[in-house]
């Protein structure tokens, strides 16, 4: 059994970028070896389980002047670019060997065993469908990556490139690409049908297991079989009988068995890869319905099996998408702060979330521009992590909650969502409400469900404000209660018992329904 709980949080940092931060605000050059221990203390928030550390592989002279020529197109997010700025895509990976310039092998291993000390694990990318195109393999291995032809070269120049070995001989080789998409340049495909390839990457993806927690692995939907074949038909041999994903988490937990699988991954083939062992897999739909701002279909996601939930990683932005306060506005971030925190499953933050950046960063730079800090925000999302310290979201039951019209002209109810926790262990209970549109919603809120309360009366306390409401449950056996929401707030309220049920009578006024007000 694995040594992580069942939800966890993960924190992203773009690692060039913030070292560049640091040695900025040190005034001397930082590298994961000297780490300040107050930037430490910092990074390892209460409430988080893992940081990612983006971006720590080398990247190599190919990948940098690739970047350069697109410099133009980085200067949105950085105004006073200079080319000193530019390193490359942290996905053309030049050899995956920490990046001497951010501090090495050594530099991570002493940070990892820093943030361990604090009950933090360390996760470090993997990009399995290709490396840059002057990775040590395109010359010692030149039969590892999908070959292609001079007619190729001519009529597909954004698929194909051409190499010479160290033998003088001029190859036309792949770009990794998305079937979706023209090849990445910067980038060179690996044929995952090689066994020779497969035994390549298992021994690459050990040696990262020696040295952090887990992996999140790029792209992941790209290599299983049916997509890989797809996408190179006529280019690569038949498939080996076993898939990628599955003889190499097989091979690494025979080795590794805690070893944490998180996979990025698109196009309803989330349950595919968790069945071939992943630990987790991107909730790309929860973030496709809180920016599109559709309830209903979120509430529709939400009825899956909770079983599956409790294995996808919800997310609110990331290295790739924008950033969340830039999409959602200073209204719909805290509502949708308080559902990515509280949903079944693991959730993924990234540097800057939590303070309300606006510039989303290309991934080929390493320094960001200042912004400014909205301490409201952050302060409404460490209250978030520090309630998730709470074992219930670990160990503890989740349910989604219908919630039903007031009146026949009154259909705001299907602007909310509520769902709830309970910890058997404990006997501990938490009811969420959210309401993410401008609309004040109304509904009566079916907890029929919810036997324990038993007509007893209690007090709710809103762990994310501190307010509270005295309640009973008077109406649970038939119209439920009447939640009454403000734009844009959301609750986590926390029951607490002040009279138990006595002689069959309900404490409190009957008939009377229990009422949850915004402020």
């Amino acid at each position: 059994m694995s040594k992580w709980p069942d939800k966890l949080v993960v924190y992203e940092v773009n690692t060039w970028v913030w070292l560049t931060t640091l040695s900025r605000q040190y005034g001397e050059p930082i590298t994961l070896l000297n780490v300040p221990e107050e930037a430490v203390d910092l990074l390892a928030k209460p409430g988080l389980d893992f940081i990612w550390f983006m971006g720590v592989w080398q990247r190599n002279p190919a990948g940098r002047a690739n970047a350069l020529k697109y410099k133009h197109e980085y200067q949105p997010a950085l105004p006073d670019l200079t080319d000193e700025d530019v390193i490359g895509s942290a996905y053309a990976v030049g050899r995956y060997e920490v990046d001497i310039q951010l501090g090495g092998r050594e530099g991570l291993a002493a940070l990892r065993q820093r943030l361990n000390e604090r009950g933090i694990g360390v996760i470090l990318d993997y990009v399995p469908n290709h490396i840059a195109t002057d990775h040590p393999w395109l010359y010692a291995h030149p039969e590892y990556i999908v070959q292609g032809t001079a007619e190729d070269l001519e009529h597909r120049p954004s698929d194909f490139f051409a190499h010479r070995t160290v033998k003088g001989e001029q190859l036309v080789m792949a770009h990794g690409r998305d079937p979706l998409f023209p090849g990445w340049s910067d980038t060179a495909q690996l044929n995952i049908f090689s066994p020779a390839v497969r035994d390549a990457c298992r021994d690459t993806v050990l040696d990262i297991a020696a040295q952090c927690d887990g992996v999140r692995c790029d792209m992941a939907m790209l290599m299983l079989t049916d997509v890989f074949a797809s996408t190179w038909n006529g280019y690569v041999e038949a498939p080996p009988p076993q898939e990628y994903w599955e003889a190499m988490i097989q091979q690494v937990h025979a080795q590794h068995p805690d070893f944490l699988f998180i996979a990025e991954v698109y196009w309803g083939k989330e349950y595919e890869l968790l069945l071939q062992g992943f630990d987790y897999a991107y909730d790309k739909i929860v973030y496709d319905r809180v920016l599109e701002n559709d309830v209903q279909k979120l509430r529709e996601h939400l009825q899956a099996p909770v079983n599956f939930l409790k294995r996808m990683m919800a997310f609110l932005e990331n290295h790739d998408e924008p950033r969340a306060y830039d999409k959602l506005g200073p209204h719909r971030s805290y509502p949708a702060a308080t559902l990515l925190m509280t949903l079944p499953g693991a959730v993924l933050l990234h540097d800057g979330q939590l303070t309300g950046r606006l510039v989303k960063l290309p991934v080929q730079i390493g320094r960001q521009p200042a912004e400014p800090i909205n301490g409201y925000l952050e302060e409404h999302y460490l209250r978030l992590m520090a309630e998730l310290e709470s074992p219930i979201y670990r160990q503890g039951e989740w349910q989604l909650f219908d919630i039903d019209p007031i009146g026949r002209n009154n259909l705001t109810h299907f602007n909310l969502l509520a769902y709830g926790w309970y910890d058997p262990a404990t006997g501990d209970h938490r009811l969420i409400v959210i309401n993410m549109t401008q609309h004040h919603s109304q509904g009566w809120l079916r907890l029929h469900d919810w036997g324990w309360l038993n007509g007893a009366t209690w007090q709710m306390v809103d762990v994310t404000t501190g307010a509270t409401y005295d309640n009973h449950s008077a109406e649970l056996t038939s119209r439920g209660w009447l939640v009454d929401v403000e734009a844009y707030e959301s609750h986590i309220l926390r029951f607490e018992l002040v009279r138990e049920h006595v002689d069959g009578a309900l404490n409190g006024n009957i008939g009377e329904a229990a009422y949850i007000e915004a402020d």
